[in-house]
């Protein structure tokens, strides 16, 4: 591309923080805020690094999934959870003018900031998946999800996924996989708004099974991850 990138790393389900003032709709519910339906374990933290080691503007967001999805369109039917979905209409109001439209408005006005500045906003939201899905296990290490219709965000995660294989041959990396780059989220909004060529939009899924387990194999996948990433980036501008 002709424009450099300016890398944008964004986090929608990091973290299972229930604000004090909902507390009481989770009395009872401390494992459910524990697991995937909750938060993408291990998703901020890599989320924060990966923009460290880029020099990424980067924006993630602490509260539960559960409360409200910031991941869903606003129409969207999951947006609240089954737990929320039932609260009065004032409330639901008040969860997006507090939470949903601040984190989501944000990241648009960066994006627009920097297609003003004249260069491309190569936005790279991080998510984690869980090892096995409705009892079949979900073979990949790293999915890379995309639109195959927009040319440069094609280009850029085959060049990303050449790039983990001359890092660490080992990972099983696919690309759109385990979801369709297509489905609802940020980033398929986001390419709603801002046109192809000058909008770039990655989702970045990591399989829960390394940051699970902690330790030095989570270590080196997050090195091998930000090493693919870097060389990418060197290769393809």
């Amino acid at each position: 591309m002709n424009k450099p990138y300016q890398i944008i790393v964004t986090c929608e389900h990091g973290g299972n923080r229930i604000p004090p003032e909902y507390t009481h709709l989770f009395r009872g519910k401390a494992r459910l805020l524990e697991s995937h339906k909750s938060f993408d374990y291990g998703a901020a933290e890599l989320a924060e690094m990966l923009a460290g080691a880029s020099s990424a503007w980067c924006r993630t967001s602490d509260i539960s999934r559960l409360l409200i999805d910031l991941n869903r369109s606003p129409k969207h039917q999951r947006l609240f959870s089954r737990i929320t979905g039932g609260i009065p209409p004032r409330d639901k109001l008040r969860i997006l003018d507090r939470y949903y439209y601040p984190y989501r408005t944000s990241i648009e006005q960066h994006i627009a900031r920097t297609l003003r500045q004249e260069k491309t906003p190569l936005h790279i939201a991080v998510h984690t998946f869980t090892p096995v899905f409705e009892g079949e296990k979900r073979r990949a290490d790293i999915g890379l999800l995309y639109d195959p219709a927009r040319t440069p965000e094609k280009e850029f995660c085959l060049r990303w996924q050449k790039a983990f294989g001359s890092v660490n041959p080992l990972l099983v990396v696919r690309r759109n996989y385990p979801y369709l780059g297509k489905t609802d989220g940020l980033v398929t909004y986001c390419r709603k708004k801002f046109p192809p060529g000058r909008y770039v939009g990655i989702e970045l899924e990591v399989n829960q099974k390394c940051p699970r387990q902690g330790g030095v194999r989570w270590e080196k996948l997050k090195r091998d991850i930000i090493s693919s990433l870097l060389s990418c980036l060197q290769h393809g501008e």
